[in-house]
């Protein structure tokens, strides 16, 4: 692994083609690795897998991004970015960085930006990446395109075309950043797929020099508390998610999703009407407007599969969609499509699971 390092430039604001700026200049793709409290959050290996594919369509570099303090967990999250396919690796290691602050964090992402001009740069939609994103590119002054879905290379313009949900999730609009660089664009964790991990892959480590002080940052850091400690779904990783829908009839039967994901090991969900019914907390609302899954098993109940709710479930292995219509949406995207009453199918369906259990148990 080799390293180069590079000092400070002032920001500015994005060039912009009517403004007679060279946007050719700017080359190569970012993904920014959110590195927190010593663990880097998987939406970044994500990225490097679907940025990998955007350089190498644009036969470019593909780099990560890492900034935090000059620690073993930093110089772990640069070895990891190279084995989720990172080419380059730029990083700045200040103790400021220790605990993410908005102030301190734009600055050091936007000088880098600036210094070294990739054409697209990449964030997790997490609470922190939007954060970040937003500000970044309010001081860049470019195209940040929120909660994508799925990201790909205009061969005409060779510009990012980033689709994403709009109008409450009913049309599908993909935007492209023409006149400004870079184009920036947040996607949710789980979205993308988890690219395969090459424990032998090195590349070029780029120390930056960015000039902060801790005098300078007004935000103080006075207590932190995990999401780990929080009694929250934990929606967006499991391998097996049952979910519900207005389908139901009433939230007494929501019960029969939740016992089937019980038994299955699985976590449990509904769609956006249920949760806005208060039928199920907010945590557990599936879609684009709630949690995006990626399961090896989902199985959907009583839910008409509106496009808001696709995007958040169709990287799913398998779908198992139960709806007494059958020409419900989701019908046309799922695995396997029962039509039946999910009021008969979820018992009768979680009662011959549980004796199959019983039967290999006795065996």
């Amino acid at each position: 692994m080799s390293s180069d390092e590079h000092t400070a430039a002032p920001s500015a604001a994005a060039p912009r083609r009517s403004d007679g700026a060279d946007l050719g200049a700017w080359r190569g793709v970012w993904v920014n690795v959110e590195l927190e409290r010593g663990r880097v959050h998987p939406v970044s290996w994500e990225l490097l897998g679907e940025g990998r594919k955007l350089a190498d369509h644009l036969g470019v570099s593909l780099s990560g991004v890492v900034l935090g303090p000059d620690d073993a967990a930093t110089s772990q999250a640069c070895a990891e970015a190279f084995r989720h396919g990172a080419d380059h690796v730029h990083v700045v290691r200040d103790p400021v960085l220790a605990h993410y602050r908005t102030d301190p964090y734009t600055r050091a992402l936007t000088e880098l930006v600036e210094r070294n001009k990739p054409e697209i740069l990449l964030l997790g939609a997490t609470t922190l990446g939007r954060d970040l994103a937003g500000a970044v590119a309010t001081t860049l002054g470019t195209g940040l395109t929120a909660d994508c879905t799925e990201l790909r290379i205009d061969d005409e313009t060779r510009s990012l075309a980033a689709t994403r949900p709009t109008f409450g999730g009913t049309l599908l609009c993909t935007i492209h950043t023409l006149e400004y660089r870079p184009q920036m664009a947040t996607v949710r964790p789980r979205v993308m797929a988890m690219p395969k991990r090459d424990a032998q892959r090195t590349g070029t480590l780029v120390e930056e020099r960015v000039a902060l002080a801790e005098d300078d940052v007004v935000t103080k850091i006075l207590s932190y508390i995990p999401d780990a400690d929080a009694d929250k779904a934990q929606l967006a990783y499991a391998d097996v998610v049952v979910a519900g829908g207005r389908g139901l009839g009433k939230p007494e039967n929501f019960r029969l999703v939740r016992e089937l994901a019980e038994l299955l090991g699985g976590e449990y969900g509904g769609s956006r009407p249920v949760a806005q019914a208060g039928w199920v907390s907010a945590d557990r609302q599936i879609g684009q407007t709630g949690k995006t899954i990626r399961p090896k098993l989902y199985i959907a109940a009583g839910i008409s599969g509106a496009i808001q709710h696709r995007v958040g479930v169709e990287g799913s292995d398998v779908i198992i969609a139960i709806n007494s219509d059958p020409k419900a949406p989701i019908m046309d995207f799922a695995t396997y499509a029962v039509v039946g009453d999910a009021l008969q199918i979820l018992p009768a369906l979680t009662e011959a699971l549980r004796e199959r259990i019983v039967r290999r148990v006795a065996a």
